[in-house]
């Protein structure tokens, strides 16, 4: 299937590793002229380096969000400047990459308001753009209760709210706004390769709940999150995949 994707002017946060790089990938190998950004400089400059073989434009830059918002906006202005415009925005940078599920305040900061200020920055690229469309990262921790009461669980179930309210607002601009929940997603160097070190017994519990009987790739929920935000979902918005390999077991209408 074409994804229409080729030529797309794509804006990511957080691209490189876990799900973001995947992400990234599948982007640049469809044609999409890709800005991205993540506090590790040797992971930024690696991921570049290797998405560049498909020929598009590539705008790798190393970003840490505690260098606040005003920081954030200009890094997002000068990104949707060097693409020349935006037509898809994903906002992916969250606590739980940067290990501060617990912290509310960075939760707030990195989760929420990286989603509110790109959507703030990004709007008139995206009105512009004719195929705008919006891609949230959210979380199955945002939908059931999930270990232990924290920030993060908390934030991501906000997320899904606002996305859904943003799609009803930016429709009327040609804009589609879609969320992604992932369950559990092993990774070298992921959370979950740490659990399995540190807490063996929280990690064989979640890995006995997946329907599916094994845990998700990152290539995975990468590939819904492409598909989504790509033109050939042009009818969808206002959604929220989840893909957890039957992980939450509660029904969804």
């Amino acid at each position: 299937m074409d994804l229409g994707l080729k030529g797309k002017k794509v804006i990511l946060t957080g691209g490189s590793r876990g799900i973001g790089r995947e992400t990234v990938e599948l982007f640049a190998a469809e044609g999409a002229d890709v800005a991205f950004c993540s506090r590790n400089a040797e992971q930024v400059a690696e991921t570049a380096a290797a998405i560049a073989r498909h020929g598009g434009k590539v705008v790798g830059e190393p970003f840490d969000m505690e260098a606040g918002a005003d920081a954030y906006r200009a890094w997002l202005a000068a990104a949707a400047e060097k693409l020349g415009g935006c037509d898809i925005f994903v906002p992916m940078i969250s606590t739980s990459g940067a290990g501060a599920t617990t912290d509310w305040q960075k939760t707030l900061d990195f989760d929420i308001m990286g989603a509110v200020v790109g959507v703030e920055v990004l709007e008139p690229h995206l009105e512009k753009s004719g195929t705008g469309s919006i891609v949230i990262m959210a979380s199955t921790a945002g939908l059931e209760t999930f270990i232990m009461p924290q920030g993060y669980n908390a934030l991501k179930g906000a997320l899904i709210v606002y996305a859904s309210q943003i799609s009803q607002a930016l429709g009327p601009k040609g804009i589609r706004v879609n969320t992604v929940s992932p369950g559990p997603i092993k990774f070298p160097g992921g959370n979950w390769e740490a659990i399995k070190a540190a807490a063996p017994e929280l990690y064989d519990s979640v890995e006995s709940q997946f329907a599916l009987g094994r845990w998700g790739g990152p290539e995975e929920v990468a590939r819904s999150v492409v598909f989504l935000a790509s033109p050939a979902s042009s009818y969808t918005t206002g959604t929220n995949v989840v893909i957890d390999g039957g992980y939450t077991k509660r029904v969804q209408f």
